[in-house]
């Protein structure tokens, strides 16, 4: 019998994916809590001492984690808490976005070492390439200078750009999409130009990804990171890890059409592009977040206009959200100043009935979360950071 459809399988595990997935979980417990002793993480993690102890010793041994102070607690014996160092790991975050392109390094638990940016100019993959791998030498030749060991240690590059990806964009020019960046073999000719391994997500993700890391994700397995940027996202932690779709689209409520928007979506009334575009102002002005900023803040009536239109989206959004995914919270963030995020977030309130809206709730239904337009690129430095060393089902399986 010559059988020739493919077997439909979950990958196994052996003995060294399960040692990998062990080395996680004392890592991502020691970000979670901060220094924590031998007997703690084994407590915490259900691994036997000697399991806790084979391992520790490893990540001391790769420069992951060291010992501190030993602390008294009692009569007991004095214990020796572990923390992580943060100079273990580093990692290059790459925002590629219509008008802008930025690059960020971070360390092993996120801090921001260097940031730069720079114009992309007009033509699209083609001319703004150079600029991109430019940019990111930059970084990396001033993170080579600054600590003598990152180069070895430098784990990725992670990338974000505005999705959806693989879909069918008929309209290069069209001022919602990047179809060309977008059909433009960017990881390939990313990894060629700077010998790095490459990840790429959409902004929304990336943006969920520095909530999940240093934000008001972290420590929670369920929560949505209602992106509000130039466009329109929501990031999906689930499960503890970032839900990412068949083809790394979910989350991509901007692109909901609208019951009666005559064929518009949220993106069209509630994203940063169509603030601009009421405003009629200039996206690629310099001064353009602190301009934005300061209006909002003065309750400029145009902005707050604006504000009122946004708000009903962006309400049904949350209530969208909630009903689908039953997170602990949502966040609001993104490249949107504090003032008009802030202003944002009291115009959506009262919040639509939903599943929800429950007794006994510990984190607020809707809250605030980075207001930075610098966030999607420390979360796109993250993400190699995370898949290096975060509890990720993939990580255990031979594939």
């Amino acid at each position: 019998m010559n059988d020739k459809r493919p077997i439909r399988a979950t990958s196994g595990t052996n003995h060294e994916g399960t040692s990998a997935h062990n080395r996680r979980v004392i890592i991502d417990a020691l970000r979670l809590n901060g220094a924590l002793s031998r007997a703690d993480l084994a407590r915490a993690t259900r691994l036997t001492k000697q399991t806790v102890s084979n391992i520790m010793e490893e990540l001391e041994n790769d420069g992951l984690v060291t010992s501190r102070e030993t602390v008294r607690r009692g009569r007991g014996q004095p214990s020796t808490p572990y923390g992580l160092v943060p100079e273990g790991a580093f990692a290059i975050g790459l925002q590629i976005d219509r008008h802008i392109t930025r690059a960020i390094a971070v360390d092993l638990v996120g801090n921001v070492l260097i940031r730069k940016e720079a114009n992309l100019p007009a033509g699209g993959p083609v001319t703004g390439t150079p600029v991109v791998l430019q940019l990111v030498e930059d970084v990396r030749a001033e993170l080579k200078q600054r600590v003598a060991q990152a180069e070895k240690r430098l784990v990725g590059l992670g990338v974000a750009m505005p999705g959806p990806f693989g879909i069918d964009q008929d309209d290069a020019e069209n001022p919602w999409m990047m179809g060309p960046w977008q059909r433009f073999p960017l990881l390939e000719t990313l990894s060629a130009g700077t010998g790095l391994n490459v990840t790429l997500q959409n902004d929304a993700a990336a943006c969920a990804t520095a909530e999940r890391m240093v934000g008001a994700a972290h420590g929670l397995d369920h929560a949505v990171c209602l992106y509000v940027g130039y466009g329109i996202g929501a990031g999906l932690i689930l499960g503890g890890e970032l839900y990412r779709g068949a083809r790394s689209n979910a989350g991509e409520i901007g692109m909901a059409l609208l019951s009666a928007g005559g064929g518009k979506t949220v993106e069209h009334s509630a994203s940063l592009a169509s603030l601009y575009e009421h405003l009629g102002v200039d996206p690629m002005a310099p001064d353009i977040y602190a301009l934005i900023d300061e209006r909002a803040a003065a309750n400029d009536p145009d902005i707050l206009a604006w504000i009122e239109k946004a708000a009903v989206d962006l309400r049904w959004s949350v209530h969208l959200i909630e009903t689908v995914f039953d997170p602990q919270t949502v966040i609001l963030c993104g490249g949107a100043p504090a003032a008009l995020a802030t202003r944002l977030i009291e115009a959506m309130q009262p919040l639509l009935p939903s599943n929800a809206d429950h007794a006994g709730r510990v984190l607020p239904r809707l809250q605030l979360g980075m207001t930075d337009p610098w966030a999607v690129a420390r979360g796109a430095a993250a993400e190699p950071i995370g898949h290096a060393f975060d509890p990720r089902f993939s990580a255990i399986l031979k594939s």
